[in-house]
């Protein structure tokens, strides 16, 4: 496509800011400026991941978490996943998942990753949505660490309301788990088990048990954002 084309199709149709909807400038990549730099970054693969590691205590083992950003109901953080999982923004997975890559890659404990995992969803909801949108995420983190991206392990086999729409109690009920082992993976591996937003930790402790059930495996989870 000739330059002054593409010019003037960005000019009717701008490419849209991923957190504030503005236009975005020449050499800004789906989010501004403005928004990437105050983006709510945790940090903890730098500082302390104890936040995130309380989420699973006497519930599950895991050898090492991380989040990439922190999770408010109102921000910058709550749009881009309201835009990756209702507004078709595939990209959104792809951009975080390369950020928290770039940050894992001199990680010694990342960097022993055999296997990258995301959380399923279930056919129907997969099929409306036409993509998971937590695998373009573990796809980048899978390239930078060396691992093998498995998106077919794990399945959801009920369609469960959301999470996030859910009240303490009844997000907590870990006595029915709607996820099942659908593949098996080789004993011993070290398996990074990936979500969008963690609030319980409910939902990754039950994917975790299910990949638990395999003799010798190793659990460590990655989010794209932490609910405060």
């Amino acid at each position: 496509m000739k330059r002054w084309i593409f010019d003037f199709f960005n000019l009717l149709y701008p490419q849209l800011c991923a957190g504030c909807e503005s236009p975005l400038s020449t050499g800004e990549n789906l989010v501004c400026t403005t928004c990437h730099a105050h983006l709510p970054l945790t940090n903890f693969h730098e500082t302390s991941d104890e936040k995130m590691r309380e989420l699973f205590f006497a519930r599950i083992d895991v050898l090492h978490v991380t989040s990439l950003l922190y999770y408010e109901k109102i921000g910058t953080v709550q749009h881009m996943m309201h835009e990756l999982k209702y507004r078709g923004r595939e990209e959104i997975s792809t951009y975080l998942g390369s950020w928290l890559a770039a940050d894992l890659k001199n990680h010694s404990g990342f960097q022993e990753v055999d296997l990258v995992i995301p959380v399923p969803v279930h056919s129907k909801r997969l099929q409306k949505r036409g993509y998971n949108q937590v695998s373009g995420f573990g796809k980048e983190l899978a390239v930078v660490l060396g691992a093998r991206f498995r998106e077919s392990v794990l399945i959801k086999t009920r369609n469960t309301i959301n999470q996030a729409k859910l009240n303490q109690t009844k997000r907590s009920d870990e006595t029915q788990s709607p996820y099942e082992l659908a593949q098996n993976i080789p004993e011993g591996s070290h398996v990074l088990l990936v979500d969008d937003v963690v609030t319980t930790g409910t939902t990754l402790v039950l994917c975790a048990r299910e990949l638990l059930k395999i003799p010798g495996v190793k659990i460590s989870i990655a989010t794209m954002a932490i609910s405060v």
